[in-house]
């Protein structure tokens, strides 16, 4: 009798060129095209996501790790599916 087993593979993280400051980034950047898709300006969002403008300010710029709650928020304001967020490239 066999059993399945899940292969689990490490990569070392020397060999991914991404790094949690760079992935903050690439989502900010996403977060400001959708955005500026919409023709809303950062106080325009924060206000309709329920955030600070510091905040959306900060998440746009890449400085801060984003909350689940705040994601949540975020595709409130922009008025799509919190998956959307969450699809660019790295």
């Amino acid at each position: 009798m066999y059993v399945h087993t899940p292969v689990f593979f490490l990569i070392p993280m020397t060999l991914f060129p991404m790094n949690k400051e760079h992935i903050k980034e690439v989502f900010g950047q996403h977060i400001t095209a959708l955005r500026k898709e919409r023709n809303l300006s950062i106080h325009q969002l924060a206000h309709a996501a329920d955030l600070e403008y510091s905040h959306v300010q900060r998440i746009e710029k890449g400085k801060v790790n984003v909350e689940l709650t705040t994601l949540l928020h975020l595709a409130q304001g922009l008025q799509v599916q919190p998956g959307v967020l969450l699809q660019f490239k790295l």
